[in-house]
């Protein structure tokens, strides 16, 4: 029998414990098992890790994950609004991919963490710029 503890081990690490569906995967998760996950890009360089999650109020999607790049101990990164559908989950190494240069990262538009821009006028700044990445890599 599963226990309260036992399915929250599985909502937060992705995997069935036990039963008949042991070690299969687990298709959701929580919101705060992926905060601090590290994202990587394709050649397996570490660009971020993953600091919130903007959740879409008019139709309960996730928009974008928060992404924190640069910075040393916390003084001087720069956060991102990415689009959740340019953003891949690996589950082999348990970590996202998010497929772009640090390079783009440092040229793109940021914000800091004590200055986070009012949402409906960033929405469009962040689709204007994050449009030219979308294509057959995000499945958009």
């Amino acid at each position: 029998m599963k226990t309260s503890a036992n399915l929250e081990k599985e909502n937060t690490t992705g995997q069935n414990q036990n039963g008949p569906n042991a070690n299969r995967p687990v298709h959701i998760l929580t919101a705060s098992s992926i905060i601090g996950d590290n994202v990587e890009n394709k050649k397996g360089e570490s660009i971020g890790k993953i600091s919130d999650i903007m959740l879409n109020t008019l139709d309960g999607k996730i928009q974008y994950l928060i992404i924190e790049f640069g910075g040393f101990l916390g003084i001087g990164e720069k956060l991102f609004a990415v689009p959740f559908s340019a953003i891949k989950l690996n589950i082999a190494n348990k970590d996202f991919i998010l497929d772009m240069d640090k390079e783009f990262l440092e040229k793109a538009p940021g914000f800091n963490k004590d200055h986070w821009p009012e949402t409906n006028g960033h929405y469009f700044d962040v689709d204007r710029h994050w449009g030219s990445f979308m294509g057959p890599n995000t499945g958009v």
